[in-house]
């Protein structure tokens, strides 16, 4: 079995307000901050028979190679004012929030990942003078456990899956340790609820450069899922009460580590077994997090679980478009690959509402994180053309 697609057949329309435009605030007074690039791929929009693909590249994001540290920033950031009422949003430098924050030390910031949103944690954490102690499952790729290391951070290395990193770097939570998790468990929400709110600033700027540009928003969109915090937050922003029309939106998940999927046959949150071995590394979780499935669930049109190779096709077809992205960045497309190219594309693009007119929307999330495994697979990175900007109208 190279792919298993579900249908959503009584998805509803969840009654979310207009996004928080909080954390884009805070985001744009971070040394580094920009917005990343929303751009057309021409060839891959051809391939698909569709009028438009926007890829948003978050090849480069605060720093880092991926989007995560959008929602670590927010929750850590959010943390500390849990912890200091007095910690107002005056301030203009991430140097001055360092200051601001100096009476908490000494303090640890714990978290368990599969790369990325470690980095992000452990980056935050040297910037604002704490210390960091990060989780990892024994499979990590040594990229990404050189990458988290290069920050400053404690790397502990678990034996098991990302789950059990999960359990235990929630021992270390302590008065001097908080944990920074993008998954939830009973008890342990509102960090995760932060996290979710931090990616928001994602899609604040896709609305922001498409209006200036006076162009429509996505009929389609595919979104990368792991424990569902990307997921919940799209659901959350394409299911607004007001937005007219709601885009078909599709979460694509690794064939042995489709947890979400999962728990969509069951009707329930479940546990899919390892091992979680697939090359989409950031995607390698048996359990959706408990705050991200009630969004999920009721707001995402169809699930998709995809092998790696479809990944590595992906990979591939990003590459020659001008994009260099990681494993786990390219799996919104390798989903919408399966679902429009494969032998029932027929059957889905009826399923999907996908037609010559259809605007696509695929998240690229990271950058090529593990450059060994790019190499292998695409070769040598080599920006030879640059993705189309959209201009005029829609």
């Amino acid at each position: 079995m190279t792919a298993r697609v579900y249908y959503h057949a009584r998805r509803e329309s969840a009654p979310f307000d207009s996004p928080d435009r909080g954390p884009l605030a805070f985001h744009r007074r971070l040394e580094g901050y920009a917005p990343t690039p929303l751009s057309e791929a021409p060839e891959i929009a051809r391939l698909f028979g569709v009028e438009r693909v926007l890829l948003k590249v978050e090849a480069e994001r605060l720093g880092l190679p991926a989007f995560k540290i959008l929602g670590a920033s927010w929750a850590i950031y959010r943390t500390l004012q849990s912890r200091l009422p007095e910690l107002r949003d005056d301030w203009t430098t991430t140097h001055e929030l360092a200051a601001r924050v100096s009476s908490l030390r000494p303090l640890t910031l714990v978290t368990a990942t599969d790369g990325n949103h470690g980095r992000a944690v452990a980056h935050i954490a040297r910037r604002l003078g704490f210390d960091a102690r990060i989780y990892l499952p024994a499979h990590t790729a040594k990229a990404r456990l050189d990458g988290i290391a290069s920050e400053g951070a404690q790397v502990r290395i678990v034996d098991g899956t990302y789950d059990d990193a999960v359990a235990r770097s929630a021992r270390d939570a302590s008065e001097r340790c908080l944990v920074i998790s993008d998954t939830s468990w009973a008890g342990y929400e509102e960090v995760p609820r932060w996290v979710m709110e931090g990616y928001s600033t994602i899609f604040c700027e896709i609305d922001d450069e498409l209006a200036r540009r006076n162009q429509r928003g996505p009929d389609l969109t595919a979104v990368q899922t792991g424990v569902g915090a990307l997921a919940a937050a799209v659901v959350q922003h394409y299911r607004l009460t007001k937005r007219d029309p709601h885009p078909v939106i599709v979460n694509v998940e690794p064939l042995h580590a489709a947890c979400m999927l999962a728990a969509m046959e069951a009707g329930e949150i479940v546990t899919v077994p390892g091992p979680h071995d697939s090359i989409m590394a950031g995607l390698n979780c048996g359990r959706a997090s408990t705050i991200a499935w009630p969004i999920v669930s009721k707001g995402v049109d169809a699930f998709i679980a995809v092998d790696d190779d479809r990944a590595r096709e992906a990979m591939r077809l990003l590459g020659s478009a001008g994009v260099a992205a990681g494993e786990t960045g390219a799996a919104g497309l390798a989903g919408l690959l399966e679902l429009l190219t494969g032998v029932d594309r027929e059957k889905n693009r009826a399923a999907l509402r996908v037609n010559e007119k259809t605007c696509v929307l695929i998240l690229v999330t990271e950058g090529a994180t593990d450059p060994k495994s790019y190499a292998e697979i695409v070769g040598t990175f080599e920006p030879t053309r640059t993705l189309r900007k959209p201009s005029g109208n829609a």
